[in-house]
């Protein structure tokens, strides 16, 4: 059983920066692509970023490109998303996500995602 920890949500300014946390349980971290993804208020979840366990290869979505960073450290079983630019349409709760261990899953896809943190909120507004 992998649990997920979201961390480091909160109210920025527009143009501000936020960097997101999801510290992990259990042995699989480094074994598993990991995503983000967000919802906002009366909206469906939608995917922000994924980073691949087998290369570390990364897929962003195309309105935050650019402007948000995924990265993985191993040795911590942490994700982390920098979040730089921010918009107020980037408000939302975050949700960290990871898949099933030694597996390459369609990122881009929440179904396809085996364990889901509980979200941090982020805000972006003056």
């Amino acid at each position: 059983q992998v649990q997920l920890v979201e961390s480091g949500g909160g109210l920025v300014q527009p143009g501000g920066s936020l960097t997101l946390s999801c510290a992990a349980s259990g042995r699989t971290f480094s074994s598993s692509d990991m995503g983000w993804f967000r919802q906002a208020p009366g909206k469906e979840r939608e995917f922000v970023a994924a980073i691949r366990w087998f290369g570390d290869s990364t897929v962003y979505a195309d309105s935050v490109k650019g402007r948000f960073t995924i990265s993985r450290d191993n040795a911590k079983k942490t994700l982390y998303l920098q979040m730089n630019s921010l918009k107020p349409e980037d408000t939302a709760v975050y949700y960290c996500a990871a898949g099933a261990p030694a597996h390459i899953i369609q990122v881009l896809d929440a179904a396809a995602y085996q364990y889901w943190g509980q979200g941090t909120q982020v805000t972006v507004s003056s």
